[in-house]
């Protein structure tokens, strides 16, 4: 039975745009097959506790003498591990907050990135190597080639060099940019690109939910 795993971190349940993205990819890959199902967990609602010891980051056999993971801790690492390794594919909605991603998807990263269990250390497994995984970032302004902000997007690249170079995930990447558009009055003159980045992002999450 092939199954999504879907998880969310933005903070707003109502209007937010990576929401709506990552809702419209897991509705339409169900579609694509009756006997496929999804995972979901929203790290806003039910947020990950950050990192309690040192120790989790590193495979058991790896901890040094003081670190000392509480056994509670451990298992719901186990549990955050298992959902990612269960999956045929994963769909993550990573608004930009300040630049960067949300704390508790930090939080969900800090826990699955584990030296010598899920990345490599001193052997070269990688248990989620070749699951694809689709990152959806909205953006409140625009940080493409030739933008005034170019090289300030800090959300997507670390995404990318976590699940793709360290976790080895298939990583695809679907931005939805000018969110602040309607809300930001200065923002007005960009309307249209901001309706035309966000049926962009539309049409390329179907593209991508139909063929992963």
């Amino acid at each position: 039975m092939p199954t999504l795993l879907h998880i969310d971190s933005s903070a707003n349940p109502k209007t937010s745009v990576s929401r709506e993205l990552t809702r419209l990819f897991a509705t339409t890959w169900l579609a694509v097959g009756e006997d496929r199902t999804v995972t979901y967990r929203d790290l806003h609602a039910d947020p990950v506790p950050h990192i309690s010891d040192a120790g989790l980051h590193y495979a058991p056999r790896l901890r040094v003498d003081v670190e000392a993971p509480d056994p509670a801790a451990e298992a719901l690492q186990a549990e955050l591990i298992a959902e990612v390794a269960a999956a045929d594919a994963v769909v993550i909605g990573a608004p930009m907050y300040n630049w960067s991603i949300p704390s508790t998807l930090k939080a969900w990263i800090d826990h699955i990135h584990v030296l010598g269990t899920t990345a490599p250390y001193d052997t070269p497994d990688q248990p989620f190597a070749g699951i694809p995984v689709v990152v959806i970032s909205s953006r409140g302004l625009t940080y493409g080639p030739g933008s005034k902000d170019e090289g300030l997007d800090h959300t997507v690249p670390p995404l990318v060099q976590v699940l793709g170079a360290a976790l080895g995930m298939k990583v695809d990447v679907v931005t939805s940019d000018l969110t602040l558009v309607g809300r930001i009055p200065a923002l007005d003159p960009f309307t249209e690109q901001s309706t035309a980045s966000a049926a962009d992002a539309r049409d390329r999450v179907v593209e991508l939910a139909r063929h992963i």
